[in-house]
């Protein structure tokens, strides 16, 4: 949830705070507003970003409309990842998204994105381990996969580090800008996720 407060005396400054709706260590995640598509526009329109998911940048009203949309499916969750800078509210760095939920099988996708000025600090990490204690410690998910370019060397460490293991490549799965990449394909069991040695969102 997304509010906008005044300060006193100064009705022009306007400062955006996030309710979380899950909390963690060095994040946390506050379900996405239609009136945070602005800031999701942005960060999709960063070229490396484009580059690496494959879209084209689309218009902010088109995004808005698919967020509108996407906050009514009950098959996925949308969240803006938030560091606690000290910040009234923290300060949003990213994006994550549990989508195509499937409850019956205990599967679902994970997407994180990192905005351009707050990326190699942890934040990627942080989202996405966020994000998997959610599904397996909140939901009821057994397996949840994630893709990625093989030559995006940031996102593939934050897999990694995060306990994902690679199954395979998906060859030449994605055209952007007139070539074709191929798409490592990673995915995490509740058992592997139930092994690691690490705090979970819930301890923070």
């Amino acid at each position: 949830m997304r509010e906008e407060t005044g300060n006193a005396g100064h009705e022009d400054e306007v400062e955006a705070t996030w309710e979380l709706s899950w909390r963690a260590g060095a994040v946390g995640l506050a379900a996405l507003d239609v009136e945070d598509a602005e800031l999701l526009h942005g960060w999709r329109s960063d070229p490396e970003t484009a580059h690496q998911l494959g879209v084209w940048p689309r218009p902010l009203t088109a995004l808005r409309e698919r967020v509108e949309r996407d906050i009514q499916d009950d098959d996925r969750d949308d969240f803006l990842v938030i560091a606690p800078d000290g910040a009234a509210g923290g300060t949003p760095v990213g994006y994550a998204a549990l989508t195509g939920q499937n409850i019956v099988s205990g599967t679902a996708h994970v997407e994180v994105i990192i905005a351009a000025g707050h990326r190699g600090r942890g934040h990627g990490s942080a989202g996405l381990d966020a994000l998997v204690d959610l599904a397996f410690g909140e939901l009821p998910m057994y397996r949840l996969t994630a893709e990625t370019h093989t030559d995006n060397a940031p996102a593939l460490a934050v897999l990694a580090t995060s306990g994902f293991v690679q199954e395979g490549v998906s060859r030449a799965a994605c055209l952007h800008r007139g070539r074709r990449h191929d798409l490592a394909v990673f995915s995490l069991l509740r058992p592997e996720w139930e092994a690691m040695d690490r705090p979970r969102a819930w301890d923070a």
